[in-house]
């Protein structure tokens, strides 16, 4: 009788979570650790042999895995096959060779192929990594300085204080619509500060988050301060370095981890090293930027000549910004700042001009200076695109996770776009992306970096530079609850960008608007929503540091697992517009047995799976989470 293969292969998984990726002792992975590599499989898939295969030193290597005791159970509602290897090296890249009854099968990072697939899509695992453990366990929070609080009106700018590019600097009330961005909208501050942070560390705490990343507060002139003019001073229009010392500490005694943003690819044009360079080409600093023909033609970020780009053939220039014990980087995670770790403003583009590609070779120096002050520093890069290269343990810890999560949900939940730079700047269809090829991105970018890079990459709805996600959904309060339950259980650490969780942003623009304090102004049931949300995902063994399978992929519907081995947890994402049906969804595949109740968190309902299938009930746009505790 013909095998359909497609009863069997959906039930075939391994990822790099702790149930599939065990240390036979305890401690780090390390070279020379022992680990036990494990795959499961639904107990009528037909396979009669399973290998292990690594390419130790380039050559590559066939272990036989053997099938695990308890797998002969005959309630089993799994088998398991293991094997022990020893890793000899920084990056072992391993993937399955599966013979079946109706034929062979290789099993890697991007799934099941008939073809030899290459080694680009190996699943891998680094030993001797860096790894911040505190990540994982964190809820992040990013706040635009000038827009969250003003706890200080005593240090805001004023109404022509100053002049910059032109155009003179403007003091607003708080909670008026911001300018477009650039001309005047650059330098309209509306006296949001450190202080003002500090002031409402009590509310961040109670919605449960646990970690903070903050847009620059370096000395600059505009309010976004991406145009430094002074690494080693915190803006006195913030409070300065004092407001900086008082925030830490207050974090600190909440167990509050902060992060702080950086601009290692390019100054403002009145840092002191760009003028005297301006001044004079044979001045010390000169060699830190590039000029094809001084002082008027300079190589700036994407043509913005106030944001003149670094040159890293500079030795001088490496040093101050990373290398020296002074260096900018290694300054503020010491003492009395103290900080947790560094955003990296467009690390894609850093140290790259033209013939000179220095990007991992810096990106390594700056990893290098940063592990050696504070080890469980949590090394972030910003890259819209694919990060891969800089995310193999070497560079950085982790992306803003744009192309590997954010993206795929907004062409998801909206529609196909791509924004660009250069003209046309935004392009694309006016059709959603299937839900396939939603799977199929998020897989593509998980499978190019290792399970340790993965579960700590950081996922987000929106920023600072993008539309906020109330805003991408054209308001749709179900389809913004969908996407903040896919934030909060996804692989990686989530991040809240600040008044989303009140529901700023149902109006376009509000990307940098004020945080509204008056709770009138309060969406207090999406707040609610959040809490829940925060709380579960640091909560769980499954969120935290739990596997991931896909368990149905629909038109309209995605289903998830998540998994560790006291919990198993199942997300099922629902865009509509039509109701799902009360269709049963088939959870054996994934290891869930008959007889296990799941409890569905928002509305506390109780399901038994029957026959390998939970059932469900009419589903409108939304999402819902069941789970089942061991």
């Amino acid at each position: 009788m013909e095998i359909d293969p497609y009863y069997y292969t959906s039930s075939i998984h391994h990822d790099g979570s702790n149930r599939y990726v065990r240390l036979q002792k305890t401690g780090k992975i390390e070279i020379g650790s022992q680990v036990t590599i494990r795959l499961r499989a639904a107990p009528a898939a037909p396979i009669e042999r399973i290998f292990l295969r690594t390419c130790p030193d380039g050559e590559q290597q066939f272990v036989e895995m053997q099938l695990e005791e308890s797998s002969g159970d005959s309630n089993a509602v799994s088998r398991w096959w293991g094997v022990v290897i020893r890793l000899s090296m920084p990056v072992t890249s391993y993937r399955f060779l599966i013979f079946t009854q109706d034929g062979v099968w290789w099993y890697n990072g991007s799934g099941l192929h008939r073809h030899v697939p290459t080694d680009a899509e190996d699943f891998r695992i680094l030993a001797g990594y860096q790894a911040p453990a505190w990540v994982q366990h964190s809820v992040f929070y990013q706040i635009f300085p000038d827009r969250f609080a003003n706890g200080d009106p005593s240090n805001d700018v004023r109404s022509g204080e100053f002049n910059y590019r032109g155009f003179s600097s403007i003091a607003r009330p708080w909670g008026e619509t911001p300018a477009v961005s650039g001309g005047t909208g650059m330098v309209e501050f509306f006296g949001g500060d450190l202080a003002g942070i500090q002031e409402h560390l009590d509310y961040l705490q109670d919605l449960g988050i646990n970690a903070l990343y903050l847009n620059p507060i370096f000395s600059a002139y505009s309010n976004h301060r991406y145009d430094v003019t002074d690494f080693f001073n915190v803006d006195p229009h913030l409070g300065g370095d004092s407001a900086l010392v008082s925030l830490r500490k207050a974090t600190a005694e909440r167990g509050m981890r902060l992060i702080l943003d950086i601009v290692p690819n390019h100054c403002g044009i009145l840092h002191p090293w760009f003028q005297a360079a301006l001044a004079d080409p044979a001045a010390p600093t000169a060699e830190y930027f590039t000029f094809y023909h001084h002082p008027d033609d300079y190589v700036c970020w994407l043509g913005v000549r106030s944001l003149p780009k670094f040159n890293y053939r500079s030795q001088a220039l490496r040093e101050v910004i990373y290398a020296s014990q002074g260096s900018v980087f290694r300054h503020w995670l010491r003492s009395p700042f103290s900080i947790d770790g560094w955003r990296l403003d467009v690390a894609n583009m850093l140290a790259r001009q033209g013939a000179d590609q220095f990007g991992i070779e810096v990106g390594q120096g700056i990893r290098q200076a940063v592990k050696s002050e504070q080890d469980e520093a949590y090394l972030l890069g910003e890259n819209f695109f694919d990060a891969s290269q800089q995310l193999q343990g070497d560079v950085w810890d982790a992306t803003m996770n744009y192309a590997g999560f954010s993206k795929p949900i907004w062409y998801w939940l909206n529609r196909f776009s791509i924004h660009q730079h250069a003209v046309p700047h935004e392009f694309g269809s006016d059709l959603p992306f299937s839900t396939q090829a939603l799977v199929d991105t998020w897989q593509a970018f998980r499978a190019a970096i290792p399970w340790q890079i993965a579960c700590q990459q950081f996922n987000l709805l929106g920023s600072h530079d993008t539309p906020r996600i109330l805003s991408i959904v054209s308001g749709d309060e179900a389809l913004n609850r969908l996407a903040v339950g896919l934030l909060m259980t996804y692989p990686g650490v989530p991040s809240v960008y600040y008044g989303d969780e009140i529901g700023l942003g149902k109006q376009p623009g509000t990307t940098r608007a004020c945080m509204p304090w008056d709770q009138a102004e309060w969406d207090n049931e999406l707040r609610a929503f959040y809490h829940t949300l925060i709380h579960l995902r640091r909560s769980s063994s499954a969120l935290i540091g739990g596997g991931f399978q896909v368990l149905a992929i629909e038109a309209d519907t995605l289903a998830y697992l998540r998994d560790s081995e006291d919990e198993q947890l199942v997300v099922v994402a629902h865009r509509g517009p039509d109701d799902r049906l009360a269709t049963p969804l088939k959870v054996a595949h994934g290891a869930i047995p008959d007889g296990i109740t799941m409890q569905e968190i928002f509305s506390q309902r109780r399901k038994t799976v029957s026959q390998g299938v939970l059932s469900l009930d009419r589903m409108a746009t939304g999402i819902e989470i069941w789970l089942a505790r061991r």
